[in-house]
């Protein structure tokens, strides 16, 4: 059963138009929601959790119809808001016991959850602490415990590493990817740093303007668009004329040469085969993924490629 589904999801705010006509399929993982700020993400997820109604279009989480059957949706999935929602006079025990009894999880349930669930998160020695005196950090932590409170089977998490240092993004991310894994969860992550949805994400979605720019696995994307660098000690350019000649697309960046179609063995021959001819010495030759930021930068041929793949 896929995750997600939705088919022509359109929310529009009286002239500004959030999201318009997205069409998603999304497998179970853990997957990054990515585009810059104002896309559509934040509007996405809280249709896709029953918050607001689609102008048109229709969504399914879970098998669940989101606009029909919001609250049970709510009852299977975990939601981390991006903003400060957290009373500052209560302690984080309190609060996530609260969230917990809220999904219907008996009292002495709830505590052994709240309890369970804020030591995943690194905060069991601060829990009966009031949250007003808190750091950034820590209060991102509790939103992710009150969101594990109730045994999910996915979350969604809006911008989790908003507000924090390099050091709080890089604990957030691993604890992110932990909870994956340990919890046996799927996740969606929306965020506006390629970077971070690179580093902890099996798949992607990517919308700028509320459509959709491109879906699917990253490992996929990033292997569509490999290059093979090759280093030779001299002549690079009377290399690359001769690879350009046979057809391959060549980037010379001083004695290093980048070609397209990394994963092709008749590009890896073409290649050994121009510098016998020759007679080069050749340094080292080995296949290059590109990284998120590179494939999506505006002005690179991957950010072309990206978009000609939506959908």
């Amino acid at each position: 059963m896929p995750l997600i589904e939705t088919n022509g999801l359109t929310k529009r705010y009286s002239s500004v138009t959030a999201l318009d006509g997205l069409t998603l399929d999304v497998d179970p993982g853990i997957i990054g929601l990515v585009g810059p700020n104002g896309a559509g993400k934040s509007t996405l997820i809280k249709i896709l959790l029953g918050l607001v109604d689609a102008t048109t279009g229709t969504a399914e989480v879970l098998g669940l119809d989101a606009a029909r059957e919001g609250l049970r949706v709510r009852e299977v999935v975990g939601y981390m808001p991006e903003h400060d929602c957290l009373p500052p006079d209560q302690s984080a025990t309190n609060f996530v016991i609260h969230m917990a009894r809220m999904s219907g999880i008996p009292p002495a349930a709830a505590r052994e959850r709240a309890s369970e669930v804020l030591r995943h998160v690194g905060l069991f020695e601060e829990r009966y602490r009031h949250m007003g005196g808190y750091s950034t950090g820590m209060k991102q932590r509790v939103k992710l415990a009150q969101a594990l409170a109730h045994d999910p089977q996915l979350l969604f998490l809006d911008e989790p590493t908003n507000g924090l240092d390099p050091q709080g993004r890089d604990e957030m991310l691993d604890l992110v990817e932990r909870t994956g894994h340990e919890f046996g969860i799927s996740i969606v992550m929306s965020s506006h740093l390629l970077s971070e949805i690179e580093r902890v994400c099996d798949g992607l979605i990517v919308i700028d303007e509320g459509k959709l720019m491109r879906t699917g696995r990253i490992a996929e994307l990033t292997d569509e668009t490999a290059v093979l660098a090759v280093e030779v000690e001299w002549d690079a350019d009377r290399l690359a004329e001769m690879l350009a000649d046979r057809g391959l697309e060549v980037q010379v960046l001083g004695r290093e040469l980048e070609i397209a179609g990394g994963g092709s063995d008749g590009v890896h021959d073409a290649i050994l085969e121009a510098v016998v001819a020759l007679n080069l010495p050749l340094v080292r030759m080995e296949r290059r993924r590109r990284t998120l930021e590179e494939l999506f930068r505006p002005d690179s041929d991957g950010a072309a490629e990206a978009s000609n793949g939506a959908g």
